[in-house]
């Protein structure tokens, strides 16, 4: 399936890519996606998409980038959705939901969490999704260029540009946000 046609892929051969590769998606996807349970949907989809159509690739490296792939799409996808049933709420009962947070310090890291979260989401999303593979995936620029097709200089343009945006959208001039 995924070793090419050389090798035939063995159920240990794509537990091995399932076990090494779902960490790392699951992080992407929970942070474009906001959801634990969307997360872990979003990457048992795209396991089940790479063994159902029994795909082929050189080695399970270029798998887990096509994975990568899939998954950052399927979870802003998820995402735009949730959006607009939010803004369709908002419309229609025009209500205001607050949550309280327990003692001064929750507050503020909660606040925190959801000003950073506004700010991503305001971010264009060739910027944001370089930054969630970097600060989320945990990818490093060269494996954040092969998951994207675009060079590894690009991608550090790319991270640099988006910290510089984000520090200025959450309002802390001169922040360096990693």
């Amino acid at each position: 399936m995924f070793l090419g046609k050389e090798k035939t892929t063995t159920a240990a051969d794509f537990r091995r890519l399932y076990d090494s590769a779902f960490p790392l998606l699951f992080r992407i996807s929970y942070r474009i996606a906001g959801s634990e349970e969307a997360a872990e949907d979003l990457c048992q989809d795209a396991f089940f998409r790479l063994h159902e159509k029994g795909m082929s690739f050189p080695n399970a490296e270029e798998a887990k980038y096509w994975l990568i792939r899939v998954v950052k799409n399927g979870s802003l996808n998820y995402a735009k959705r949730k959006e607009r049933e939010r803004k369709a709420y908002q419309k229609a009962f025009r209500e205001d939901h607050r949550e309280q947070a327990s003692g001064e310090k929750d507050f503020i890291a909660e606040e925190t969490r959801i000003e950073v979260k506004a700010a991503l989401d305001m971010l264009p999303e060739k910027f944001r999704t370089v930054l969630v593979l970097k600060e989320y995936g945990e990818l490093n620029y060269k494996e954040i260029g092969r998951a994207l097709g675009i060079s590894e200089g690009n991608v550090k343009v790319r991270v640099f540009r988006a910290r510089e945006k984000l520090a200025e959208l959450i309002g802390k001039d001169g922040a360096h946000v990693s």
